[in-house]
């Protein structure tokens, strides 16, 4: 039997409301951890939109339960249209599946099935009760703005994105080490979305004697704050340093053989295995202390020695480059030594995005599918 493209047999009114859910689930970005991101439209039998929602926060309702809120009545006999498959379990809130039900929908359209064996199986409990369930429509878009979860759950690891501000030439810092500023206002605002969508943000010793980094979100309102995480194998953070302040919670990653007495009372330490090849932390083993604690996503900002080791690892999910249009012809690269020696080994990008953020240029680029 021949199988169908779920667009192109939607109607139009489908794919732009879950175009609409889409957007709506984006705006869940750093405040529904360890949960995903969902968006969700309900149109009513005419085909018109009644409700909408998206599930704000952890623990709190979920986009369905929003949108069937807001539509009220009009929802019997329409259609919801929501990001992810409905969840068929209860934890701390009901399963969507019945408030579907209950509801009277006569349709459901769901993006993405839930890979989750804890919470799927609502489009067969939604078909059980006659509701004519269906997915894939727009799955690539709405599975890349659940790009976080859906790695965590496949790979028992938190989702990494490392970020780099560098000049057109690619260095980081002039000869003399001076960085401040090689971007933008503007990119550096945008830097801060982009913590404030991660559950941590993690530098390097390098870093910190370098920068004096804070590493916590600004400019934005009700932000939740991400861990600050320090790559610190020798335990060298001084008290004093910004990102000790009580902006927000902050752990510091050693060498299990490291002294740190001085940090008491400063922040909290994880000790950790010393890299097999090379200085620093084994990565794996940071990220599995990471996941450990409840992180998903990690925002990568340490200089070129931790990216190159992240790199090495097989443990970068997405690079984000901010490109200044300045030349400074030396200094620091961005990404040091990653294990690549011939062109051979390059790890390949597939470049998703290029923005202009005021005078500078943003790409966003994964990981070739091939080398994942």
């Amino acid at each position: 039997m021949r199988q169908e493209d779920p667009v192109a047999t939607a109607v139009p009114a489908h794919i732009a409301a879950m175009r609409r859910a889409i957007g709506l689930a984006a705006r869940g970005l750093g405040s529904t951890s360890p949960n995903p991101v969902v968006g969700c439209v309900v149109l009513d039998a005419a085909g018109r939109t009644v409700g909408e929602g998206w599930h704000q926060r952890a623990g709190g309702p979920h986009a369905e339960i929003h949108a069937l809120r807001a539509a009220g009545e009009a929802a019997r006999g329409g259609t919801a249209l929501v990001t992810l498959e409905p969840c068929d379990h209860t934890g701390r809130t009901g399963p969507c599946s019945q408030a579907l039900i209950e509801a009277g929908v006569a349709r459901v359209v769901y993006a993405v099935a839930d890979p989750n064996p804890d919470a799927s199986g609502g489009a067969a409990t939604l078909r059980a009760a006659g509701i004519d369930a269906e997915g894939g429509l727009l799955a690539a878009e709405a599975a890349r703005g659940n790009e976080v979860w859906l790695t965590t759950l496949a790979r028992r690891r938190p989702f990494v994105v490392w970020k780099y501000a560098s000049s057109l030439d690619g260095r980081i810092a002039a000869a003399d080490g001076t960085s401040r500023w090689i971007t933008s206002a503007e990119s550096r605002a945008d830097v801060h979305r982009l913590r404030a969508e991660a559950d941590a943000v993690v530098a390097g010793s390098g870093t910190l004697r370098a920068d004096d980094p804070h590493l916590a979100a600004r400019g934005l309102d009700g932000v939740t704050q991400p861990l600050r995480v320090v790559v610190d194998t020798a335990a060298t953070v001084k008290p004093g340093a910004r990102v000790l302040d009580a902006a927000a919670r902050t752990l510091i990653a050693v060498a299990q053989d490291t002294a740190t007495a001085h940090l008491d009372g400063l922040a909290e330490t994880v000790r950790l295995p010393r890299a097999a090849a090379g200085p620093g932390l084994d990565i794996p083993s940071l990220l599995t202390a990471l996941y450990d604690r409840g992180v998903r996503s990690v925002l990568l900002e340490g200089g070129p020695t931790l990216a190159g080791a992240f790199v090495a690892a097989g443990a970068v999910d997405k690079v984000v480059g901010y490109l200044a249009p300045v030349l400074l012809g030396a200094g620091p690269a961005a990404l040091a030594d990653a294990g690549i020696t011939t062109i051979t080994q390059a790890l390949r990008l597939d470049v998703t995005e290029t923005v202009r953020i005021g005078p500078d240029l943003r790409i966003t680029a994964y990981p070739h599918a091939e080398e994942n």
